[in-house]
């Protein structure tokens, strides 16, 4: 990531309680921001290239800041960020946990089912039907090896992306932009 190069991602809200989540009882000092915040964000930040930094502008009517307005929100954005990716992060290794477990199974079922594919054309005469007994196996040995494949080829890959644009997110800089009114453009604007 280079600093030379800083993209914006720009959300006007009415109020700063707009960001976090309501069930949250302390949402500067934790980790949830609302649900829709969160989605605006993270598909922004996808759209962003990888190698240029972040910063994320929170516009609030200025009539809307007062003293309870926490002058510094990078904290528990950062806070938040860290909190999902490390949840990614988790949610990889169990994929790849359960990626082996799914490999060891494949294996095993793919070798005794070229065994008793082998076996059983042996004991079965010479035909079209011993072979078509052993090339089933064969195909139902290399099914069961399927889902592995899939998780170590394909699945890990959105899981990977999501996490690297989290961790990026978390690196951003969010400054908070009093506004004199805010007026309905194609940015995040938060529902109350």
């Amino acid at each position: 990531m280079t600093e030379d190069k800083i993209e914006m991602i720009d959300i006007r809200v009415d109020t700063i309680s707009q960001l976090f989540g309501t069930m949250d009882p302390f949402p500067f000092r934790e980790r949830d921001l609302a649900k829709d915040a969160d989605e605006y964000i993270l598909s922004r930040a996808r759209a962003i290239p990888a190698r240029h930094a972040l910063e994320i502008l929170v516009h609030i009517p200025q009539a809307a800041l007062d003293e309870k307005t926490p002058i510094n929100l990078t904290e528990p954005f950062v806070k938040y960020f860290r909190f999902r990716a490390e949840a990614l992060s988790r949610q990889l290794s169990e994929l790849f946990a359960a990626g082996r477990l799914s490999l060891f199974i494949g294996l095993v079922v793919l070798l005794f089912c070229l065994l008793s594919g082998q076996a059983l054309s042996a004991l079965l005469p010479p035909g079209y039907f011993g072979d078509f007994i052993e090339e089933g196996l064969i195909i139902v040995g290399w099914v069961a090896n399927w889902r592995p494949l899939e998780i170590f080829l394909y699945d890990w890959w959105p899981v990977a992306q999501q996490r690297s644009v989290y961790r990026r997110l978390a690196q951003a800089k969010v400054v908070l932009l009093g506004t004199p009114y805010l007026d309905a453009s194609d940015d995040f604007i938060a529902k109350a």
